[in-house]
């Protein structure tokens, strides 16, 4: 058995509960001090026409990548989801740091003791990790492709 075929799956599962523990974390985090999180937002110069919209839909959106990410049928679909999401998290980083000088900082718990640059690092390792699940989840042999296999070698 090859290595690929050994890990890929390992691998792939503990990125997948790497992303879900995240994931749960920080939307728990911002749903449970919701009144908190839309402040944070209207303080933002990008956000803050958008704060109350935001508020709902980040949290919301990483719950549904979670219970996508649970489903293996729906995995991929959620490490794409994974890969947005954090890339969206990580450009908007890259234009506070670089476009604004006053800085709000809207995470919560663990993450809010981070300084901006080690949350762009942090974030950036996420999207890295996302990539490597979907590479490995879209070079995985189905279920579907071994039993073709087994078809055409009858």
């Amino acid at each position: 058995m090859k290595w690929h075929q050994k890990y890929s799956t390992l691998i792939t599962e503990i990125i997948s509960i790497l992303f879900i523990l995240l994931f749960v974390y920080a939307a728990v985090s911002k749903l449970i001090n919701i009144e908190r999180f839309k402040v944070q937002l209207s303080q933002s110069p990008l956000l803050t026409t958008y704060s109350n919209w935001v508020a709902w839909f980040v949290p919301l959106t990483e719950l549904i990548i979670v219970i996508a990410l649970l489903i293996p049928r729906y995995r991929l679909v959620g490490l794409y989801g994974c890969l947005g999401l954090m890339s969206a998290f990580s450009m908007y980083i890259i234009a506070i740091l670089n476009f604004s000088d006053y800085i709000p900082c809207s995470c919560g718990g663990i993450l809010d003791k981070m300084g901006w640059t080690e949350h762009l690092v942090f974030n950036i390792v996420f999207v890295v990790l996302a990539i490597v699940g979907i590479f490995l989840k879209t070079n995985m042999p189905s279920k579907r492709d071994k039993n073709i296999k087994q078809y055409i070698r009858t």
